[in-house]
């Protein structure tokens, strides 16, 4: 069964998307099986794995339980990696879901049909703690934080780590942290480096050991809807994702080691 890894901070502009589309093809490259599922209505993780926002079915539909989620998941030109994507229209369902009954479970019990083809499923959230948010942690085995290199860092934190044990007293249990990930880090600003022991004090252990530096290839690569890895394969932003899916796949080296997950 396939591991739900969700990005989430309800801070902009932190890496969420960024981290969800490579990290997602940098495990596809070592042959394991990922699925993007992309929650934000802004649909930046659809488009960064080149596929079309406008066209076909989406997450949307899902979650109001009007599609199976094996009639919306696409494949991208990465072999391993697969995408249920995001619309426009997903902004309603923060309203709509509202009025269902069970309504922080939708995605959970949407991804259960397809939750065996994959070893992994990374769900990229909105800048936000809304009930998109809440439905990808309601779903998640673990969540993973990017947290950018700059002022104000901490600032909000308290607030998403508040919603997630909300989220494990009352709905997922067995919600876990998946890590925090340093992004934006700029080694030539004596402030990205405070932040990066400020963030490390904070966390402990928690703290990938991988760093991601800022890099103009790392941010050119969605405006041609691809992964850095298809982009620019030897940029340091490639290899900072290469190196994060190395620490995702040997902390979960059990999971991965128990029976395949199917494949379609």
């Amino acid at each position: 069964m396939g591991k739900i890894i969700v990005i989430a901070n309800q801070k902009g502009g932190v890496g969420k998307t960024t981290t969800a589309v490579n990290l997602a093809a940098c495990i596809a490259v070592a042959e394991k099986r990922v699925l993007v599922v992309d929650t934000d209505p802004q649909a930046n993780a659809t488009s960064g794995v080149g596929a079309n926002p406008a066209e076909g079915k989406t997450i949307y539909e899902v979650l109001m339980g009007e599609l199976d989620a094996n009639h919306a998941v696409v494949e991208t030109k990465m072999p391993f990696l697969s995408l249920l994507p995001s619309h426009i229209n997903l902004v309603g369902a923060e309203v709509e879901l509202v009025g269902l009954e069970d309504r922080e479970r939708k995605l959970l019990t949407g991804l259960q049909t397809v939750r065996d083809k994959f070893d992994f499923i990374i769900v990229d959230c909105p800048p936000s703690l809304g009930m998109l948010t809440l439905n990808a942690l309601t779903a998640a085995d673990s969540v993973l934080i990017p947290v950018q290199c700059e002022y104000f860092a901490l600032e909000g934190l308290g607030q998403l780590f508040n919603t997630i044990n909300m989220v494990k007293k009352n709905l997922n249990p067995n919600l876990d942290i998946e890590g925090v990930l340093l992004t934006m880090f700029d080694s030539r600003l004596k402030l990205s480096n405070q932040v990066v022991e400020e963030v490390k004090r904070y966390f402990g252990n928690k703290v990938f050991n991988t760093v991601v530096s800022r890099n103009i290839r790392l941010s050119e690569a969605p405006s041609f809807g691809k992964p850095i890895i298809l982009y620019d394969a030897i940029c340091s932003g490639t290899r900072h994702y290469m190196d994060l899916a190395k620490e995702v796949l040997n902390n979960n080296e059990v999971m991965l080691s128990e029976p395949a997950a199917q494949t379609t």
